[in-house]
């Protein structure tokens, strides 16, 4: 956190329509998600869902956590503070 290779990472990792849906989804939430409950709103395969959350955790852009046999992700500070920023900037161009 606070290097150059993590604000890139993260940039990066917003730059897939898959990662970027989900941490919509889960900003518009406002709440932990169980992956149970992004999958029917994400049209990608469990496993890709999977791969982009575990992207997502390590990019720092969510949290995760484990209870029994489910996880559950939150945005970060991080995620919602650079979703603002898009929001805010986007233009009515």
């Amino acid at each position: 956190p606070g290097s150059p290779d993590s604000d890139l990472t993260a940039l990066k990792t917003l730059g897939n329509d898959t990662r970027y849906t989900i941490v919509r989804l889960l900003s518009a939430a406002g709440r932990e998600m169980c992956v149970c409950e992004v999958n029917p709103v994400v049209d990608v395969s469990d496993s890709a869902i999977s791969h982009a959350l575990s992207d997502l955790y390590d990019a720092g852009l969510v949290t995760r956590r484990k209870e029994g046999t489910w996880r559950y992700y939150e945005v970060t500070d991080r995620a919602r503070a650079l979703l603002a920023a898009l929001d805010e900037t986007r233009g009515d161009a």
